[in-house]
């Protein structure tokens, strides 16, 4: 299937928007282990449609939030803080996904929800 570097870029944004909203309905059901998971795929599809729109290409999500920090961070396009963010995510993602007896809780789906729809908006912001 052939698709313009456009289409692959706004069709990651769109996967992006979905994964958050998936998230904010997890959360009314309480579930934050699966929140968290969202919310990581909500920047991990929004990185990846930067990184696309710029020919950088990643293998693994270690390699994607190197990029991340590499590309969006330490570049100062991005706040560092939304570096924190994601990069607590990704450890987070992990954990629930992986790890038994693991729980993420409410506070904490809590405060990342907001920050993460920042982090989205801003990364969609310089797509655009």
């Amino acid at each position: 299937m052939n698709f313009s570097k456009a289409e692959l870029v706004q069709y990651r944004l769109s996967r992006a928007k979905e994964a958050f909203k998936d998230a904010e309905i997890l959360t009314v059901s309480k579930s934050w282990n699966a929140a968290a998971n969202r919310l990581y795929y909500a920047c991990f599809y929004a990185v990846s449609a930067y990184l696309a729109l710029h020919d950088i290409e990643t293998t693994t999500h270690a390699g994607l939030k190197a990029a991340f920090n590499k590309e969006l961070i330490k570049s100062g396009k991005i706040d560092k803080s939304h570096g924190l963010h994601f990069n607590r995510l990704f450890g987070l993602r992990q954990e629930a996904d992986y790890e038994d007896f693991f729980n993420v809780d409410e506070a904490e789906i809590s405060l990342l929800l907001p920050k993460i729809q920042s982090l989205l908006f801003e990364i969609e912001n310089l797509i655009q």
